[in-house]
Order: C-alpha cells, then sequence, then structure tokens
C-alpha cells in the first residue's frame, strides 16, 4: 500500500487551514463548508467545535471534509451559534485522532477551545518546563502548549493569560480561540501564516484564505494584521496589539504554491502574482522552444506568464486526473511504474517531436520531475527546458510547512547543471529571489529589511529556532516519541 501518490510525494505541504465564525444560526454548516474551501491546507483530518452558549461540541476525525461532515446528523451534533474549524496534515509525527484539531480543555475558566495554522518553533523547550512543573500532555501536537501556558499562566482575565502565553511561543502562529467569553483570532508578530476577517450578515467569520469567505457569501474585510489579536463577543469586536508597531514578514510562498489561486494574500490575487512571477520568469531566463507547457495544476497561472511574455504559445502538455486518491494500491514495482500515470500523463499528439518550456512552481526532492521529464521524453519530445517558478529550495521550513530535512533538498546538495543532468533537463532554471520580489511589486528584496518569510530560498529565518538551536535528539525524543506540529 503506497499511502502518498508518486506525484504528490514531491510537493512543501502547508500543514494546516483554520475556519471559525461567531453569530451564525448555522455556524457548523458554515465552518464545513469553509473547510470544503480550505481542504488543499490540509488533507489528512479535520475537526469542528461548536458552543451553544451552555456548552461546547466536538466532532473530529481522520480524511478529507467530504464524508465526514456533509452527514446531516454530524452538523445537527454541532449546535450553536458559534463554531471554529481546522484541516489537518501532519509531519513526521504520529497520525492519531488525538491530534486532531481543533484541541479543546477545560480550563479554571471554562471551556477552551484552539485551532492552529502554524508551528511553534520552541514548543518542545516549553514542553518540558511545563511537565516539569505538572502538566500532562494529552497528544504530541505543539498547539497543546499554548493551552498549558493559558493553565498555567498566573494573570487574573482570561484574555491576559493567554497574551501572556503567546508572549513565551516562538515561531508562526495564526489562531482561532473559542471561550465562553468570546472568540479570539489572532496571528504571530511577524504574521507568518495568514488570516483574514470577512462578514456574512451579522456573523463575523475568519479564516485563513479568503476563498473560503468567497464559498460561505461573506464579504471580506481585511487581513489580521501580524501581532494583532481580534475579539469578538457579545460586546461587538475589538482589537488589539499587545506586541507593539510590529513589521510582518508573512511567508512569501503562499504566494508561489500554497494558497489557492483564486484568494487574495497579502492584498494580492494569488492568480496574478503567479502570472506575474511567469513573465518574470521569461525576462530571466528565456529560451527557444515550440510550447510552454505547465505541471498542473499549481503551474498552470505561471507557465500563462511566461507564455505571454516569451510569445511562446501554452499548451496543456500534461493532463491531470483528477480523481486519483491519494492512497492505492501498488502491488509490484511493475504496476508502480504504471501507477505514476495515474494522475499525470503527457499529452502525447501535442507534444511529440517538440522542444517544450516545462513550468513547475518548486523542486524539492527532485524525485517528481524526474519522472516528469521522463513521461514527457516518452511521449517523444525533442528538448525539455525546465523553468521553476521560484529561486532554489536549500533550507527546510520551521513555520509549520512539511519540508524535508536540508540533507534531502536536491538543492542544498547540488548545484543548477548538477541537477538539470539529474533531472533529465535540457536546461533548467529557477526564478531569482530578486525576481520573486518584483513580481510581488517591490524592486527586490532588500537584505536587512526584507518584507517576506523567505527562509527556504535564503536560510534567513525571521525568529529563533529554540528546539532545533538547543535541544538535542535525544531531549527531542524524550519530550515527543513522534514528532508533530500544528
Amino acid at each position: 500500500m503506497l499511502t502518498t501518490h508518486p506525484f504528490d510525494d514531491d510537493k512543501l505541504r502547508e500543514e494546516c487551514g483554520v475556519f471559525g465564525i461567531w453569530g451564525a444560526e448555522t455556524a457548523a454548516a458554515m465552518v464545513a463548508l469553509g473547510l470544503h474551501a480550505l481542504q488543499h491546507r490540509g488533507q489528512e483530518a479535520a475537526g469542528i467545535t461548536s458552543w451553544d452558549g451552555h456548552a461546547f461540541h466536538t466532532h473530529r476525525a481522520m480524511g478529507h471534509v467530504a464524508g465526514n461532515f456533509d452527514k446531516d446528523e454530524v452538523i445537527r451534533g454541532l449546535p450553536g451559534q458559534v463554531a471554529c474549524g481546522h484541516v489537518r496534515y501532519s509531519t513526521t509525527g504520529e497520525t492519531a485522532l488525538r491530534n486532531v484539531q481543533p484541541l479543546f480543555a477545560e480550563l479554571s475558566s471554562g471551556g477552551f477551545a484552539i485551532a492552529h495554522n502554524g508551528n511553534i518553533s520552541n514548543a518542545m523547550k516549553l514542553k518540558r518546563e511545563l511537565v516539569r512543573q505538572g502538566s500532562i500532555f494529552q497528544s504530541t501536537s505543539d498547539t497543546e502548549t499554548i493551552i498549558h501556558l493559558v493553565a498555567m499562566s498566573k494573570y487574573r482575565t482570561l484574555l491576559d493569560r493567554f497574551i501572556d502565553a503567546l508572549k513565551q511561543v516562538e515561531g508562526a502562529y495564526s489562531l482561532i480561540c473559542m471561550t465562553p467569553e468570546g472568540m479570539i483570532a489572532c496571528r504571530d508578530p511577524l504574521g507568518i501564516r495568514p488570516l483574514v476577517m470577512g462578514r456574512v450578515g451579522d456573523a463575523y467569520i475568519f479564516a485563513s484564505e479568503t476563498v473560503a469567505l468567497d464559498v460561505v457569501g461573506a464579504t471580506f474585510i481585511r487581513q489580521i494584521e501580524p501581532g494583532e489579536l481580534v475579539i469578538v463577543s457579545e460586546g461587538g469586536l475589538r482589537s488589539i496589539r499587545p506586541f507593539g508597531d510590529v513589521r510582518g514578514r508573512p511567508c512569501i510562498f503562499e504566494h508561489v504554491y500554497f494558497s489557492r489561486p483564486d484568494s487574495i494574500v497579502d492584498g494580492s490575487s494569488v492568480y496574478s502574482v503567479r502570472k506575474a512571477i511567469g513573465a518574470q520568469l521569461a525576462i530571466e531566463s528565456p529560451i527557444e522552444a515550440d510550447i510552454v507547457v505547465p505541471v498542473p495544476d499549481s503551474g498552470v497561472p505561471s507557465a500563462i506568464g511566461y507564455a505571454q511574455e516569451s510569445g511562446i504559445p501554452f499548451e496543456l502538455g500534461i493532463i491531470r486526473s483528477h480523481y486519483v486518491g491519494r492512497t492505492f494500491i501498488q502491488p509490484g514495482d511493475q504496476v508502480r511504474h504504471l501507477g505514476v500515470k495515474l494522475k499525470h500523463n503527457a499529452n502525447r499528439a501535442l507534444i511529440d517531436g517538440q522542444r517544450l518550456v516545462l513550468i513547475d512552481d518548486s523542486i524539492v526532492r527532485g524525485t517528481t520531475s524526474v519522472k516528469i521529464l521522463q513521461m514527457l521524453r516518452d511521449a517523444g519530445a525533442r528538448e525539455v527546458h525546465l523553468r521553476i517558478a521560484s529561486p532554489p529550495t536549500r533550507h527546510s521550513c520551521f513555520y509549520g510547512v512539511d519540508t524535508p530535512e536540508r540533507a534531502k533538498l536536491l538543492a542544498a546538495q547540488m548545484n543548477v547543471a548538477e541537477m538539470a543532468a539529474y533531472i533529465g533537463a535540457d536546461s533548467l532554471a529557477f526564478l531569482s529571489i530578486d525576481g520573486l520580489y518584483k513580481a510581488l511589486g517591490e524592486e527586490g528584496r532588500v537584505d536587512r529589511a526584507p518584507s517576506y518569510c523567505d527562509a527556504c530560498f535564503t536560510g534567513d529565518y525571521p525568529t529563533h529556532l529554540t528546539d532545533q538551536e538547543e535541544l538535542t535528539p535525544t531531549d527531542q525524543l524524550a519530550l515527543h516519541g513522534e514528532r508533530v506540529v500544528a
């Protein structure tokens, strides 16, 4: 049994999506719809917690939103006008129901539910101290650390205890929290992970992407700013900034790959940015060719931009099937090899004898690129020139993205010429880091004060990485056994 399709095992994966609503008659149903729109951000598990004014209700399940939250009896079991939900993709840690969010705990102030997108980069160190003080953890998720910090805080009000907890954590977080007093939505001081606010009728909505607002008919109001907490309760909506004035550094890879192209991120259309990325790539790395071919689906907007800028025709030289699940039987090497074509197949009649510019969003391990290049060669492509719509991924992410360790990143081990030979491309070129910033409307990357977190490309991590820097592998095993992040 292979749990990941051969064309899916070589992509960076955003680990989570969150959605919350306050003041809707059918809150849980609205959350389920919103999670459908965020399914691309986490496909391993999903959960919804609701509050009916008297009690909290939770349903969590492994698998997709569809099938788990499309049943009337499930939604009826989540009553109330307040609800939040979460879709999850884990990293190397345990896949278990106890790690599925929202996580819930009974605190001295009452029930507390939390949904988290991101990664706490000092969670293991914090957990070690909390365990020494008597905390008993029920999951291996770094999100639970926040709950224990809130519970242990000496401040009087729940909001002050929550802020106290946030001031102790490092890394990336977009959070939606539910308490009997209200709903809290917040981003870390750098705003690394996205979070937006919308409204439908009298109900307020918070979500990882604007596309989730669209699906429930909500109006986009604005993004939650870096370091901002928005609290909505019976008394209305208010905003506080406990971290003072901060300069955000949101994740630049949201524009390259993570977000859906129909979303608005940091005020920019993701689709338009990806087309601009393709155009910039054509300016930086032109080549004589017959057609521009995207690796579907993520390479399509950049390929359109490359084609328009270069004047080379855009064609669908690879056709993707949308009916292949992530899990399927592979009884033997021969069938496994054939299974590669279940999801992507070369459009032989179009590419036979042609010189191709192949556009993909990134190269991680390089295994997918090898398979695609061989597939195109087998279909008769005369030349294949690979162009990547991002800079080389040379560094791991510790902010909520599933990234292989650096030793497994192809660009960290080879130069561009070596990578081209390994993949089997006639030529290979990446977008420059300045080109990526230009596609986002800037003049280039400013080394001393970059506008985005681009650590996966540059190694310039915007926060401390305490767990990576201070704890030994033995410490990590003792604390978690198996490492899981939000």
